[in-house]
């Protein structure tokens, strides 16, 4: 375990409590012109029987990787899985997307790349791309930003409840990488020894930029599966890490078997010197999806798709992983 005095995410630029601050302030201010249902990872506007549900995201600073790569092949299936998993997170199945692509000038190049991923995105999650927006901003945009509106529908009995209960099982699914959060800790670490450029110190990968470029993983086959086994409620592991496990409720979630990190996580905590805390308050540290259910039924979940019994919920607060308190 590495000392509280290394790397931290908000040394590197985001403090994840003022981020939440300005959310919840916006949230504050706009909440009142519409009367749709939230859950914490979608918005639900009914319409009749069934919800129409809608989740918008980027691939944010990962784009700065993808530039000094000149690789933009992968950062549209990012875009895609970080909305579409949004949308699986509350019991829905996307259905559509659109993109938004800010330039500071045009470029067919990476045009073309950003549209080969939105299409590999869109194949593997199952949804259709319906359309999309190119603006050409020099004086706003640096480079390029990608962004997306993810659009899927449930029947309103289909939607998970959006709480655990005290005593389900933790049922979680291995992630494919960093995704896309924590990229900002991730590049400030692994520059200060390395360019991206440079070769990986390891098997895994060519050079130290394809490593943060590893797209994310989708888990939009898991919506079946859970639904068949009344799954309560679920967490994408976004931004904020473990403590995304809040998110199924105000309870105590002990980890016990989580899925083991895989080594690029290893390779940005010693370049940083990253605490252990901070680490796991910043990234999935190798388990990207996690679902809270009946104990009867997490082996039968586990096993029907390549998830693992990770932990379960108790009585109390906070984030437990091995002993590592949240």
């Amino acid at each position: 375990m590495t000392d509280e005095e290394g790397l931290t995410y908000a040394d590197a630029g985001v403090d994840i409590a003022d981020s939440e601050a300005a959310t919840a302030a916006l949230v504050g201010a706009a909440g009142a012109a519409g009367e749709g249902t939230d859950s914490d990872y979608a918005g639900l506007l009914d319409i009749g029987d069934r919800y129409l549900a809608l989740a918008t995201d980027g691939v944010g600073t990962k784009l700065l990787v993808a530039e000094a790569m000149r690789d933009y092949s992968t950062v549209g299936i990012d875009c895609i899985a970080m909305n579409a998993n949004d949308l699986v997170a509350a019991g829905v199945r996307p259905v559509a997307f659109v993109d938004y692509l800010a330039v500071d000038e045009p470029d067919e190049t990476f045009a073309e790349q950003v549209g080969q991923g939105l299409a590999a995105g869109a194949e593997a999650a199952d949804l259709e791309l319906v359309g999309g927006e190119t603006a050409v901003m020099p004086e706003v945009i640096r480079g390029l930003d990608l962004a997306g509106t993810c659009a899927g529908l449930a029947a309103k009995d289909a939607v998970f409840e959006g709480s655990a209960e005290p005593g389900d099982a933790l049922v979680g699914w291995e992630s494919s990488g960093i995704h896309s959060n924590g990229l900002t800790l991730a590049r400030e670490a692994v520059t200060r020894e390395y360019q991206y450029t440079d070769p990986y110190p390891g098997e895994r990968y060519d050079a130290v930029g394809d490593a943060l470029l590893e797209p994310t993983r989708l888990y939009t086959d898991l919506l079946d599966p859970m639904r068949a086994h009344g799954v309560r409620a679920a967490a994408h592991v976004t931004g904020g890490g473990w403590t995304n496990l809040d998110r199924l409720g105000e309870f105590h979630y002990e980890i016990e078997d989580p899925w083991p990190p895989r080594e690029v996580f290893d390779f940005v905590q010693d370049l940083g010197d990253v605490s252990d805390e901070e680490m796991h308050r910043t990234f999935n540290m190798g388990t990207g999806f996690v679902a809270a259910v009946d104990p009867e039924e997490a082996d039968a979940l586990a096993g029907e798709t390549d998830g693992r019994v990770i932990g379960h919920v108790e009585e109390g607060d906070g984030v437990a992983i091995r002993g590592l308190e949240l």
